[in-house]
């Protein structure tokens, strides 16, 4: 619990054996539930996760945005923390989030890699790429969203009801902020220390981000879908 709130941790999870180890030993202790979904990884993720405690999931059909709806159907928590299992984001400042999302009383908050000050963990490419995504993001939903494929966030379990999301792939990182401004929750955005990933990367920049940048069109423009 952290001041009267239950706290989960959702991770999803491909071939991350080394990361995840790494994650879970710096898991804060008054983190009530960590929901660790594994997407049919071929490695030793699943007895990792385990063996420290981790609730496993397995998401046999493999997508980001597939293993988080998938960990959001078990999650029990009152606040949901989200992060990668490739150790790239900072377990260290899950308290340092809940305490701004509580100080600046939002429903999501979004923890911002920029700017990036490991020099390691982000190509040019990468930083020219998120500033695109990011910048067409904020045009299109009337509001500045610092870094719209954060894979960092902390909101409100109930908020989910709200929300129609669609992408079972790496689109769903910013489908859900866009959710969030669409259905007009209360939003806000923190810097963090983002670090190099532990493991072999998984994301294919010039096809995922071509495609986030369509589906971020097709998300405003598109007919709202009923839940």
């Amino acid at each position: 619990m952290y001041k009267g709130h239950k706290i989960t941790v959702i991770i999803p999870c491909l071939n991350e054996e080394q990361g995840i180890e790494q994650v879970l030993k710096r898991m804060p202790p008054f983190v009530d539930e960590v929901i660790v979904v594994d997407n049919a990884s071929t490695d030793r993720t699943s007895e990792v996760a385990r063996s420290l405690g981790a609730t496993v999931i397995r998401e046999e059909v493999r997508g980001y945005g597939r293993s988080y709806k998938k960990g959001f159907s078990y999650a029990t928590g009152d606040l949901i923390v989200t992060l990668d299992g490739d150790h790239s984001y900072p377990v260290d400042a899950i308290s340092y989030l809940l305490e701004a999302f509580l100080h600046l009383k939002v429903d999501f908050l979004n923890a911002s890699r920029f700017p990036v000050r490991d020099p390691a963990a982000m190509s040019f490419k990468h930083k020219v790429g998120n500033l695109i995504l990011s910048l067409v993001m904020s045009l299109l939903f009337f509001r500045w969203v610092r870094d719209s494929q954060s894979g960092m966030w902390v909101f409100r379990r109930s908020i989910l009801d709200k929300m129609v999301l669609e992408s079972d792939g790496m689109a769903f990182s910013e489908e859900i902020k866009a959710e969030a401004l669409r259905q007009g929750v209360r939003f806000g955005e923190i810097s963090i220390l983002y670090s190099s990933r532990l493991g072999e990367m998984k994301l294919n920049p010039w096809r995922d981000g071509l495609y986030n940048l369509y589906f971020l069109f097709k998300k405003r423009f598109a007919p709202a879908r009923r839940k």
